[in-house]
C-alpha cells in the first residue's frame, strides 16, 4: 500500500481445525518496509494467519509467498517432501516473536541469541558473540547481556526474544500479541523496539490488541472477522471513518 515492492503475498488461503474453518479465503499483500497491524475479535483467525505465513501451521490450500519464496497448495494436496522443503526455505525468511518469551532459562541472554546462528547457519562462536552483542545493544539490553531470563523483567525478556529472532537475519518479522503477557508499564519498551525497527526499514506484521500502538505506529491496519479480511486501511482512516459496520462495531469498544 506504500508503493514499495511486495514482500508478502497471500492468496485464497484456507485453514481449518477439526473441520472448523478458521481462515476462509484470505487475500493480502504487504510491501517491503511496512509495519502492518492485524486487529479483530478473539477467534477471528489473526494468529492462525500469522502462523500460516511461516508454516508453523500448514495451510489447507492457497498461496503464500514471502521474500521470493512461494508455496502453493491445492485443496487435498499432500504436504509432501517438496512442499516441506519449500516451507523450510520460507520459514528462514521470517522471524517470529510469540506471546510467551520462550527463552532458554538455563542460558544467558547472550547465549540465547547466539544459539540459532551457530546451530542453523554454522556461524563461528566469535562471530555469533559479536552479533549477539550488537543486537542486544540495539534493543537496549547490552547491560544485561550475561543475565539469565529469570533475572529479567518480562519486557526485557521480550526484547531479548526480538533480538534472538533478528539474529537469523529475517526479511520479515512476525509478532503474535507480543505485549499481551506484559504488565502495562512494560509494554512501551517493547513497542519502542518495534518502532525503531520500522525506522530501519524492517517489514513487520503484528497481531495486536494494542490499539494505540496500531494507530500510532502502523503504516496500515488489517481488520479481520470470522476468518475473513474485512477491511484494510490507513491507521487514521480506519479509526476515524471505518467503512465496514463490523469494523465500526469492533472499534467502538476502544472509543
Amino acid at each position: 500500500m506504500t508503493g514499495a515492492a511486495e514482500i508478502v503475498a497471500v492468496e485464497n488461503l484456507h485453514k481449518s481445525f477439526d473441520d472448523q474453518p478458521i481462515l476462509r479465503g484470505i487475500d493480502l499483500t504487504i510491501a517491503a518496509g511496512d509495519l502492518v497491524s492485524i486487529i479483530g475479535p478473539s477467534g477471528c483467525g489473526k494468529s492462525t494467519l500469522l502462523r500460516c505465513l511461516n508454516f508453523i501451521e500448514t495451510p489447507d490450500s492457497g498461496r503464500v509467498a514471502v521474500a521470493g519464496v512461494q508455496i502453493e497448495r491445492a485443496a487435498g494436496q499432500p504436504f509432501d517432501a517438496r512442499l516441506q522443503a519449500k516451507a523450510h526455505a520460507l520459514r528462514a525468511q521470517c522471524g517470529m516473536v510469540f506471546q510467551s518469551f520462550n527463552l532458554f532459562p538455563h542460558k544467558t541472554l547472550r547465549e540465547n541469541v547466539m544459539l540459532a546462528p551457530m546451530v542453523v547457519k554454522g556461524m563461528g562462536r566469535d562471530e555469533a558473540d559479536a552479533l549477539a552483542v550488537r543486537l542486544l545493544d540495539k534493543v537496549g539490553l547490552k547491560p544485561h547481556i550475561d543475565r539469565h531470563p529469570a533475572n529479567m523483567s518480562g519486557g526485557q525478556q521480550q526484547r531479548g526474544a526480538i533480538a534472538r529472532a533478528l539474529a537469523m537475519a529475517p526479511q520479515v518479522m512476525l509478532y503474535d500479541e507480543p505485549t499481551s503477557a506484559l504488565d502495562p508499564e512494560l509494554v512501551d519498551e517493547v513497542l519502542q523496539v518495534m518502532r525503531d525497527l520500522d525506522q530501519d526499514g524492517m517489514t513487520q506484521i503484528v497481531v495486536t490488541h494494542e490499539m494505540r500502538f496500531a494507530r500510532d505506529a502502523s503504516d496500515y491496519i488489517v481488520f479481520m472477522e470470522g476468518g475473513h479480511v474485512v477491511e484494510i486501511s490507513d491507521e487514521d482512516e480506519i479509526f476515524e471513518n471505518p467503512r465496514d459496520p463490523r469494523t465500526r462495531r469492533f472499534l467502538k469498544r476502544f472509543a
